[in-house]
């Protein structure tokens, strides 16, 4: 999901911590700073165990669950509104080491009926995330299970946007399989809640179609049933599985959506297939239906409701667009390993007119840069809808804002894109903790940006520690607050994506450099993919590969609103000291510390950048070192490069 005033972060330069002649300074201080607090004992709330290495790891008998779903649906459009009905049946493995008496599923549609929870808590002047729609909801018609060759109904209890469906028996431990098929129907709100809806062109309408069928909430060894209701700014949890999907639409309309389209002698013509074969074989973007094609008949196949059908395999979800004002092309994309896949835009005309064309080289060039830098993209395709929804992310498919193009469709696109890596394939738990998917994408973006095009997009000067700085003083919620309880008219809630950001370019530039920090991540990455990551999984895993005890920073910086002001307070020439030798003073104003990198101009205009660990805080807020300065000190200037958000930068220079 995108945030309105997201922020580009640049990379930056390598800063790698090296030792120093620096001596203790045992005077007590006037700061805000305690060391103890800081630096104090850390029990985090759960423990390495056999599912959760204290490594970061999945353990020997980490287990999840496993929902696998065929969907049948239908796209309606009635007279006076337009519909969605449809049928899934969903396959549950429990490989958990529960009996289960219930299962539980989402209802997310049932967020805009009038009077549910998101409805309720939505503030009075109104925000993005809320707006129920007068026919809003599941219609829920028969639920029916199947367990050891016995199917029978059953009552679903309904509780805003979640379903218990009770079993008569109980479903086993360690492998068990059980089946539950749910009739429904909803109708697509016009905005729902910038993830989803329906938005008019001249062409046609263009249906952006999520969270469209009932699916499983994730029981896991954390939390058991993961049931918080869906309320609009917290987005998604979900257990992966294989999706077969079939999506029937009248013959005018274009249908993309996740995953390999299984179909398409069926439901393309002659020429558009020929397209689609010339496009995988091309790195340019080839048209499948041109501009002029559109609201052609014979861009389509006969007259009647065509069915189009779908597979992904091994995947969190699924989602799909369709309109008659579809222009759509793609070209293919190549994977480090050496397999290829297809990137895919479908767009209306008047997108087309502000830049939409460069949608699929965008969406190529993003793909290939974060399957380099960080793991290959595991599915086969992508496609990206031009729409209603401000920008929203599923597997496979990216929903973006349709008035953008040029710079702003870049960063739509390469953001929405890099959810495919956070948290699609690194499958954290959205609703409880925003910053794990929307600040680790916003910290790759970063590096799309600056290999995209030769750096077509980059501004490597607009660093954001300095601009964060003052923001993030007037910070009220930490970023482990769950994100319904974030606030969104300030905006609090965009520090999930440009804080988290910018701890990681701290941690990646100033404390541990870019090969430690790259290694562990890549370590998180690679043992995460496919599975549930909690944050406690992410701070062990950071500590085990950096081989550093990272607590000091992780404590503050997600756990707290602490800011950041180190200060040169004195330069002085004390005769013990070697003739040469000069006595400086630094002091930790604010409750949270990092590594120092102070540079130093001596009298005769030499400089030199002096590396000092965050350790020097350990006994105190004050510290004072020697340095040789043979023609004397002219300057002193801490964090020369802006890299930390200091929040009185007034103090970070001494002059003589």
């Amino acid at each position: 999901m995108r945030f309105q005033k997201l922020n580009t972060i640049a990379g930056a330069c390598c800063l790698l911590l090296s030792a120093t002649n620096i001596h203790a300074q045992s005077k007590p201080d006037s700061t805000k700073y305690n060391n103890y607090e800081l630096f104090g004992p850390i029990t985090w709330p759960s423990n390495g165990s056999e599912m959760r290495s204290p490594a970061g790891k999945p353990g020997p008998k980490y287990w999840q669950n496993r929902a696998d779903y065929v969907i049948h649906a239908t796209i309606n459009e009635l007279a006076k509104d337009t519909t969605i009905s449809g049928q899934v049946t969903v396959n549950y493995t429990n490989n958990s080491p529960d009996k289960m008496d219930h299962l539980w599923m989402q209802l997310d549609q049932n967020m805009f009926e009038k009077g549910s929870r998101g409805d309720a808590t939505t503030p009075i002047e109104g925000n993005r995330f809320g707006q129920p729609y007068p026919r809003g909801g599941y219609h829920i018609g028969t639920v029916t299970v199947t367990y050891k060759g016995q199917t029978y109904t059953v009552t679903p209890v309904i509780s805003d946007a979640r379903m218990q469906v009770r079993l008569k028996t109980p479903l086993g431990a360690g492998g068990d399989k059980i089946s539950v098929k749910v009739n429904y129907d909803f109708s697509i709100p016009f905005y729902g809640a910038d993830r989803m809806g329906r938005k008019t062109f001249k062409q046609g309408v263009v249906y952006e179609i999520a969270q469209w069928y009932p699916r499983m909430c994730v029981y896991d060894d954390v939390e058991g049933w993961n049931t918080l209701p869906y309320m609009g700014l917290g987005e998604f949890y979900c257990e992966y599985g294989d999706f077969d999907y079939y999506v029937t639409a009248p013959a005018n309309m274009t249908v993309v959506g996740s995953g390999d389209l299984q179909n398409p002698n069926e439901v393309l013509t002659p020429t558009q297939q020929a397209r689609m074969a010339k496009m995988r074989a091309s790195d340019k973007t080839v048209s499948i239906i041109t501009p002029e094609e559109v609201g052609q008949a014979s861009a389509h196949v006969g007259t009647k409701p065509l069915t189009w059908h779908f597979k992904m395999l091994n995947t969190r979800d699924v989602s799909w667009a369709a309109s008659k004002a579809f222009i759509w092309d793609g070209a293919r994309v190549n994977f480090p390993s050496g397999r290829k896949g297809i990137s895919m835009s479908a767009y209306p005309a008047e997108s087309n007119a502000i830049g939409w064309n460069r949608s699929t080289e965008y969406l190529k060039g993003s793909m290939e840069i974060y399957s380099k830098l960080y793991y290959e993209y595991p599915w086969n395709s992508a496609v990206n809808v031009s729409g209603v929804a401000l920008g929203m992310e599923y597997p496979g498919i990216i929903f973006c804002m349709s008035t953008w193009g040029g710079e702003q469709l870049w960063g739509d696109v390469t953001h929405e894109i890099g959810h495919n890596w956070f948290p699609m394939i690194v499958g954290s738990n959205e609703r409880k903790y925003m910053w794990q998917d929307e600040g680790f994408n916003t910290f790759i973006n970063q590096y799309s940006t600056k290999y995209f095009n030769k750096g077509e997009y980059d501004h490597p000067e607009a660093r954001p520690a300095i601009g964060l700085a003052a923001p993030m003083a007037a910070m009220k919620t930490p970023l482990m607050t769950p994100s319904e309880a974030m606030g969104v008219g300030n905006n609090d809630y965009g520090f999930y994506y440009v804080k988290t950001s910018l701890g990681l370019d701290m941690l990646r530039n100033v404390v541990l450099g870019h090969d430690r920090f790259d290694y562990a991540f890549h370590e998180y990455i690679k043992n995460w993919a496919m599975k549930h990551p909690t944050p406690y999984d992410f701070f062990r895993a950071m500590n085990d590969a950096a081989g550093e005890d990272l607590n000091w920073f992780f404590k503050p910086w997600f756990f707290t609103t602490w800011t950041i002001d180190q200060a040169v307070t004195s330069v002085t020439h004390d005769k013990r000291d070697g003739a040469n030798d000069m006595r400086i003073t630094l002091v930790n104003k604010e409750k949270m510390a990092m590594p120092v990198d102070a540079k130093i101009t001596q009298g005769d205009g030499k400089t030199e950048i002096i590396h000092l660990p965050v350790n020097i805080w350990q006994r105190g807020g004050t510290w004072t070192f020697k340095y040789n300065a043979p023609a004397g000190i002219q300057s002193i200037e801490l964090d020369p490069d802006h890299q930390l958000p200091d929040v009185n930068r007034g103090n970070n220079i001494w002059k003589k």
